[in-house]
């Protein structure tokens, strides 16, 4: 029960976090010349774009600061008294995840077909080297950006397809979730005895 309501409120606090950055954004714009005004007004699809932004760097940085001899590592490994970590996915893994996730939940946006070999959550099994994930991760985030550039004032309620959602909510969705696994990433970080970049310096 704990983890659906989560999941209910991670994408509700993005879309409170995109509107409150198009507020803010509008008000800018407005305190502008007029044709400035115009050229900078921000729209659903820029403002969405800035966030995909954000969580992309955030997760590119971590999966390439992790080391190739660690992707195989999980917090299983460890053998924590108390703990249970039996199953969970390997460091190449939740990259994997990531990537694939990005495919699944915003291909109804652009109507294109997932990648060949994409079958499941996990990413298609081929892909072993971290040169060949970390790849298929900054693919995926360039493909959210083209499936972000879709969404309209006029369309962001519609229902895309056959899904049930609509298109604000996949989208914000698709977020929410690149954050989630990035917060389970610096964890696999940190217990290889490493700072995630984003906390470097600080």
């Amino acid at each position: 029960m704990r983890m659906k309501q989560l999941r209910i409120i991670s994408p509700l606090a993005v879309l409170i976090v995109i509107v409150a950055a198009l507020r803010q954004a509008t008000t800018s714009a407005a305190s502008a010349s007029a044709p400035q005004a115009q050229a900078s007004a921000p729209t659903i699809a820029s403002v969405l774009d800035h966030e995909v932004s954000g969580v992309e760097k955030q997760i590119v940085d971590v999966a390439e600061a992790m080391p190739e001899d660690k992707y195989s590592f999980s917090p299983e490994m460890l053998n924590i008294p108390g703990a249970e970590y039996k199953g969970v996915r390997t460091f190449a893994v939740q990259v994997k995840h990531v990537a694939a996730s990005n495919y699944f939940i915003w291909s109804p946006l652009t109507g294109d077909k997932l990648p060949e070999g994409l079958k499941d959550g996990d990413g298609p099994e081929s892909l072993k080297t971290k040169a060949d994930i970390v790849k298929f991760l900054k693919d995926s985030f360039a493909f959210v950006h083209k499936a972000a550039a879709t969404l309209t004032a006029e369309n962001m309620l519609q229902n895309p397809g056959n899904s049930k959602s609509t298109r604000l909510r996949l989208a914000t969705f698709g977020v929410a979730h690149a954050f989630d696994h990035y917060g389970q990433m610096v964890e696999y970080l940190r217990m290889n005895g490493m700072v995630p970049p984003a906390s470097r310096g600080k």
